[in-house]
């Protein structure tokens, strides 16, 4: 009787299939192609146990500071408190990766931003994972709804988040979520139809925001049983919640005037009529008359405010900031060789038209690619054209810009039509 051919006792191949079996000494074998792949295997494991236990190196909070001055203008006390909130949450992190023994144990602590629209809020939470060098995912609220529903699921962001982490699980759970438009999810009067956008979603979001494992499916956007599931342990991943919050306002003021007509010394009532930084008063209690439930708001413990921008800070977001809208136009104008200037006047003409669309720094830009148009499509066309300033005139549609040739005096070219 011919002896059985020995074979892999893992991918059962025979001994004829592959270049070598390696025997163990209870008699069963292991061919090189199965080696190759426990090598890998063992390797991926260790690296995400690795990844998991990394030390994020860590900048101070008068350094984070620092850092966020070069990309954003003003909002200084903002500024301040996100640095010290973002550099205790992963020193948390790294406590626990280090697994130093205490009996002490510091609970998470998310943040929620409040400001009006285009005061940075995004910004703000996108340039801090930059500087830190963690994952980064935005998500609108607006976009939420309660499982089962038309809408992306709350845990939508969770996939987004490891996908910003280019698939690595373990490097998603030490990054930022920053969720926008958080004051539409707030809880609706009606109690005649079902609420799966409003105080439902911000239940769904209890177990991302206080820590826990969520099941995220992993290369599709549902779950099924076809599609592999990665679990994401949520309790070092750090939410910040941001929202314009109209009305709120209102409420504020509300129970300021309350307080304030009380006894003999009582306030007049339209005192608080033109307070510009009436948000900064905001308390736990208005928050919960708007609607965002108590549960939701514990999960946020560190509450503050953006101010709105002023004329002359939306001139400062235009020019100062590292990447400055006006930086960049003038660098696509470098590369055709021409020089782009601006005068003063002119930039403080585009921030008093961006100041009326009350969409805040957003509507620079768009202002600003209306203006440049017609520039940026002659220029090409005349190799003579050497510099370019953008006047006030231009700007108010009483002139047009300035056109400098190459080695000849200034030119102006004729007012365009809107």
């Amino acid at each position: 009787m011919a002896e059985k051919e020995r074979h892999c006792s893992f991918c059962g191949k025979k001994e004829s299939e592959v270049r070598q079996l390696i025997a163990s000494p209870e008699g069963t074998f292991i061919c090189e192609n199965c080696v190759e792949i426990c090598k890998t295997m063992l390797d991926e494991a260790l690296e995400k146990e690795d990844s998991a236990n990394a030390v994020i190196p860590l900048k101070k909070p008068a350094e984070l500071k620092e850092e966020l001055d070069k990309y954003i203008v003003g909002q200084d006390k903002a500024k301040r408190v996100l640095s010290v909130a973002v550099y205790n949450h992963y020193k948390r992190i790294n406590s626990l990766a280090e697994k130093k023994d205490d009996d002490v144990e510091i609970e998470k602590s998310n943040i929620l931003l409040l400001g009006p629209t285009g005061s940075g809020k995004t910004l703000l939470a996108k340039t801090l994972a930059r500087i830190l060098n963690v994952p980064f995912a935005a998500a609108d609220a607006t976009t939420l709804t309660e499982a089962g529903y038309v809408g992306d699921d709350v845990e939508t962001v969770l996939q987004r988040l490891i996908q910003a982490a280019d698939g690595d699980v373990a490097r998603a759970q030490q990054g930022i979520i920053y969720i926008d438009e958080i004051d539409k999810i707030a809880k609706k009067d009606s109690e005649r139809r079902r609420d799966v956008s409003g105080e439902s979603v911000q239940q769904g979001m209890l177990k991302l925001l206080e820590g826990s494992e969520v099941e995220v499916p992993v290369g599709a956007t549902s779950k099924n049983a076809m599609v592999p599931l990665a679990t994401v342990d949520t309790k070092n991943i750090l939410f910040i919640c941001g929202g314009a919050f109209p009305d709120l306002e209102s409420i504020i003021k509300e129970r300021l005037n309350k307080q304030a007509s009380i006894g003999f010394m009582a306030d007049l009532k339209d005192k608080y009529d033109n307070d510009s930084k009436l948000l900064n008063k905001v308390t736990v209690d208005d928050l919960k008359k708007f609607g965002m439930i108590p549960e939701f708001l514990g999960r946020l413990p560190i509450i503050f405010t953006l101010d709105g921008l002023s004329e002359e800070m939306l001139v400062q977001i235009l020019k100062e900031p590292k990447n400055a809208i006006l930086k960049q136009y003038q660098k696509l104008l470098a590369l055709d060789e021409v020089k782009l200037e601006f005068e003063e006047g002119a930039l403080h003409a585009i921030a008093k038209m961006a100041l009326e669309k009350h969409t805040g720094a957003r509507a620079l830009r768009a202002i600003l690619e209306e203006y440049m148009l017609d520039i940026m499509y002659e220029i090409p066309k005349d190799d003579n054209i050497g510099e370019v300033i953008l006047t006030k005139e231009y700007i108010e549609h009483s002139g047009g810009p300035r056109i400098i040739p190459r080695g000849q005096t200034v030119l102006q070219l004729e007012t365009r039509e809107l």
